[in-house]
Formats: structure tokens, C-alpha cells, sequence
């Protein structure tokens, strides 16, 4: 018998076959500062290749949006009362992780074999539009989960294939937040019916359901930072080998279910953090332990060609001061954009491509002579 892979051990749990659906996995997360910053964070893989999620898009106040349908742009009209910018995808005008000038926050996390989008009526288009529409329905129509959590059922979200995408569905579900420190997870079901969860400590990962992972914390309730205590067995005392043992347990692969009791834990360990500022390196380093290196969820005998369900692109978003942060799997250099900085009435919509540098930043120290 051929050893498993595990990418196949990753979609076994998603309970998705290989060839369908290659692994897709984002993990998000949220911290506080004791000066009243939220700050929403997450790393971004994708299974079909380089992304170009560095490529980010900026859409200004008042830009009119026709969302997409599968009878093509006959979807919702609206005009934006905020403007926000995106990571983008494969050149789309939206992507994994956005905020906008308010300081909402929408991350769109990967969700297969459960999102079920409303079936597209026709005699409905004026009210529906596709993933990447509702996304930016939301960034620049409200500035609080609140607002969003009462308008939610004014729209239809319809599947429409993207053949960029192989002409396949773009199961997602999405994380939304806002500067009071509110933050909901919404996925659409069963041909259209919307849940809305409390994001617990804004923790956020893949398939199954929300409510399923938060359930399946309860298999958890012994982690804890501090150190066992030694036993004595015999007349004989056991210590724990080394630090950590607190921790023993905490599961360490890729799947959704233990990135997301992964990112529980490392959460709810978190030091208190002063600034913003702390809260978003923070943010940096617990994702660290999130990072999926190029070739580990591809078949033991393949050798790795591209940079297919790797971690990407890293972003942590400062919702009370507006600025998104970010850093790239091939430049670690942390780069950002304060959304405060820009005149969204006035500003074009464009792409930013500055930051696309894909070359790593290294300082070089040199001795005094």
C-alpha cells in the first residue's frame, strides 16, 4: 500500500477528493491592545499557484459596483458609501483579506464541501451577486458588524464560475470585524441559508462548520501554558522533559480543525500588548506557526514545481488606526498601508503594485573597523 500524502490526509477531513479540490488552508486570528486596537490577522495559501495577493486594489468613496450573476452583469447596483482597499487574486478586483476607511474588517476564508450558495433565480438578479461582489458589497456599504448583521438578508449570494478558477465553485465563508472589537463569521449553506456566528477570540480557519470546530474545542480543555508537575509512580518521580509540556497535545498539522484549536490556544496565551504596534508583531509571530512550506502538502513523490497550497502572504489589519500590514513568502520585509493617509473621495480606483517586490530585504551588519 502507497503511503498517503498528506495533502490527502488534509481533503480526507475536508471530505473532498484529491483531484477536485487540492488544499486550501487560512488561518485568521484577532488581538487586542490595552490602548483599544483590534487587530485582525491571518495567513492566506492557495492550492492553484501564485496568486499575486501582493498586488492590492483601491477602490475610493462613491464608486459604482454592478455585481456579477450567472446571466452575467446584471447583478445588485449599488454605490459605495466607503472605500476600502484588497489583496487581490489571479488579477480579480477583490481577494482573501481587505478593510475599509470605517474600519471594517471582511477576510474570506476558504469553506468546501459545505458552502451552498442560493440558487440563481433570474427574476432575483437585482438582488444577487457573486462571492467577490458580496465581499465588496460589504467594504463599502457599512462600517460595523452591526450594520452588516442587519443587512444581510437584503442580498442573494449566487455561485458564478470564474474559468481563471478552471470554471469551478468558490466555496468560501468570511470573518468580518470592526474597530469596537466585534467580529462574526457568516457561511451560507444549504442552497442559501445564512448563519452567523460570534467569532470566539476572532479565531477563524476552513471546513467543517463553524459550530463544529467550536465544539470540537471541548477535546481540548487540559492545554494550558503552564508546565506539568512532576508524579511520583513507585517511589519514582517523573518530571516533564523540558518546557512546553503544558502545551503537550496541541495539535500541529495543517488540517482546519487543528489549525483552528492551534490558533485558539496561541490566542488566548497571548501576552498583554500595549500598543497597536504590539499587537500586530504579535499578530506576525503567532501566524508564524501557521506557515505551510512550499512542497509539504504535495504528494511525497512529486517534487514541488510551484508555490501551490504554501502560505503566501501574511496580513495583519490595525482596525482602529486603519493601516494593513503584510509581508510575502519571498519578502519578509513588512510592509503596510495607512488607509488614513489617502482621500478616499478623491483617490482613483487603481491597483498598487508596490507591493510585489519579490526580493527578501536584508540588512548587512559591518564591524567598526
Amino acid at each position: 500500500m502507497k503511503k498517503k500524502s498528506l495533502i490527502k490526509h488534509f481533503i480526507f477531513l475536508a471530505g473532498l477528493s484529491l483531484a477536485a479540490n487540492p488544499a486550501v488552508a487560512c488561518t485568521g486570528i484577532s488581538l487586542k491592545a490595552e490602548d483599544g486596537a483590534v487587530v485582525c490577522a491571518r495567513t492566506v495559501e492557495w492550492a492553484l499557484g501564485d496568486a499575486h495577493h501582493d498586488t492590492l486594489v483601491l477602490f475610493p468613496r462613491n464608486h459604482a459596483f454592478t455585481a456579477l450573476t450567472p446571466g452575467g452583469e446584471n447583478g445588485l447596483k449599488w454605490t459605495g458609501r466607503y472605500g476600502f482597499v484588497s489583496l487581490t487574486a489571479y488579477g480579480q478586483e477583490y481577494g482573501p483579506d481587505a478593510v475599509n476607511e470605517a474600519g471594517l474588517y471582511v477576510g474570506v476564508y476558504y469553506f468546501p464541501g459545505y458552502a451552498s450558495f442560493a440558487p440563481y433565480d433570474a427574476a432575483q438578479a437585482s438582488r444577487s451577486l457573486s462571492v467577490g461582489d458580496f465581499m465588496r458589497w460589504l467594504l463599502s456599504s457599512f462600517k460595523s458588524v452591526a450594520e452588516v448583521r442587519a443587512n444581510l438578508d437584503k442580498v442573494r449570494v449566487v455561485n458564478v464560475a470564474d474559468e481563471r478558477f478552471g470554471g469551478a465553485p468558490l466555496p468560501f465563508h468570511w470573518k468580518i470585524a470592526d474597530e469596537s472589537g466585534a467580529s462574526i463569521v457568516v457561511e451560507i449553506v444549504e442552497g442559501g441559508q445564512v448563519n452567523v456566528y460570534d467569532a470566539l477570540l476572532g479565531v477563524i480557519s476552513n471546513s467543517p462548520e463553524y459550530g463544529w470546530h467550536l465544539t470540537n474545542l471541548r477535546n481540548y480543555l487540559g492545554l494550558s501554558g503552564a508546565p506539568k508537575q512532576a508524579v511520583t509512580l513507585d517511589g519514582r518521580s517523573f518530571a516533564p522533559l523540558g518546557g512546553g509540556s503544558g502545551l503537550m497535545g496541541l495539535p500541529g498539522d495543517f488540517t482546519p480543525p487543528s489549525r483552528f484549536v492551534r490558533a485558539m490556544a496561541l490566542t488566548a496565551s497571548a501576552r498583554p500588548l500595549a500598543k497597536a504596534e504590539d499587537a500586530v508583531f504579535e499578530a506576525f509571530r503567532i501566524l508564524d506557526n501557521f506557515n505551510i512550506p512550499v512542497g509539504a502538502t504535495a504528494a511525497g513523490d512529486k517534487i514541488a514545481q510551484d508555490i501551490a497550497s504554501s502560505t503566501q502572504i501574511t496580513t495583519a489589519s490595525d482596525l482602529k488606526n486603519r493601516v494593513l500590514y503584510f509581508h510575502t513568502m519571498d519578502n519578509r520585509q513588512i510592509q503596510k498601508l495607512d488607509l488614513k493617509q489617502i482621500d478616499f473621495g478623491t483617490v482613483k480606483h487603481q491597483l498598487l503594485r508596490q507591493g510585489a517586490v519579490r526580493k527578501q530585504a536584508i540588512h548587512e551588519l559591518l564591524p567598526q573597523p
